[in-house]
């Protein structure tokens, strides 16, 4: 299988990277977790980011085949709609989305109104599922934890592993969302430790210091020896232990509100009321740090 073409785009607002995989032979690509701008203080949305993937693809003359969403993301909303308006292809994610779906339906009040039955996507993958990126061969992986929809995607020795795993230096990633489950974490991080020892994770965010550059990726082999949550000498008791005692001092993401109400639907904005306005919904004592 021939190298894939490979860029990543980094959103400083949400620390979210954008990655294009294209097939060098055939123009095919497919853009894995891009990101739609939202500014909280006006509630207003737009395209910048998505807009510069865009124009790599215009210039390497590359064909959008595939949207690809590694889960349903709380702390950015998806650009999923966005760019298959502009530049066509289709979208997928992970099939367990339906059982977030229902979650989320449910707590915004959105029954009704939001379908959990994982319709708003064109493809909902399985773990072991294999599709074809022009000549380049992906195989999908279920990889839940942070949450029950999960995916790494898997092209040759590079996998996009989402929220799973990060920079060995900040560790992995939190299992307190409805669906999270530490355990599940373990043994997917187990799963990807179990690649080849040159197999570089991509990783959805870095988080910085201040005055260092953004990490887009580390080897399998740095992860498992120097990962500060997990090692591969790590049990799974420990790193259950770590990761529980870990959840009740987060707080909520900045954006969870707006993110998974969009991101639910494939990063379509909800159906505009009478008045031609889209509203997102908040319910009020229903979400906790820690929770």
């Amino acid at each position: 299988m021939a190298e894939p073409l490979l860029a990543h785009f980094y959103d400083a607002a949400t620390s979210t990277f954008t990655h294009v995989v294209g097939c060098p032979l055939t123009g095919r690509a497919a853009v894995i977790d891009p990101v739609l701008d939202f500014d909280p203080r006006s509630a207003c949305t737009s395209g910048e980011s998505a807009e510069r993937v865009l124009a790599f693809l215009a210039d390497e003359r590359l064909t959008l085949e595939w949207v690809l969403e590694t889960h349903v993301h709380a702390d950015h909303l998806s650009a999923a709609e966005y760019l298959r308006s502009r530049r066509g292809g289709r979208i997928a994610i992970g099939a367990e989305v339906r059982a977030v779906q229902r979650v989320f339906v449910d707590l915004f009040g959105l029954r009704g109104r939001v379908a959990a039955d994982g319709s708003q996507f064109d493809r909902l993958w399985r773990d072991g599922e294999r599709f074809a990126l022009g000549s380049l061969d992906v195989r999908v992986l279920a990889t839940p934890g942070h949450t029950c929809d999960s995916v790494t995607y898997l092209i040759g020795r590079h996998a996009f592993v989402g929220d799973t795993i990060f920079r060995a230096s900040y560790g992995t990633a939190r299992c307190d969302f409805p669906g999270g489950d530490a355990d599940a974490l373990y043994g997917s991080i187990s799963r990807l430790y179990a690649l080849p020892a040159d197999t570089v994770l991509h990783f959805c965010h870095d988080y910085p210091p201040v005055g260092h550059e953004p990490v887009e990726s580390q080897t399998v082999a740095e992860e498992r020896a120097r990962n500060v949550h997990v090692t591969a000498a790590t049990s799974r008791e420990q790193f259950t232990t770590l990761r529980r005692s870990r959840a009740a001092a987060l707080p909520v993401p900045a954006l969870l509100i707006p993110a998974v109400q969009v991101n639910l639907a494939a990063g379509r904005l909800p159906v505009p009321d009478s008045d031609g306005r889209s509203y997102l919904r908040m319910p009020l004592n229903s979400l906790r740090a820690g929770s």
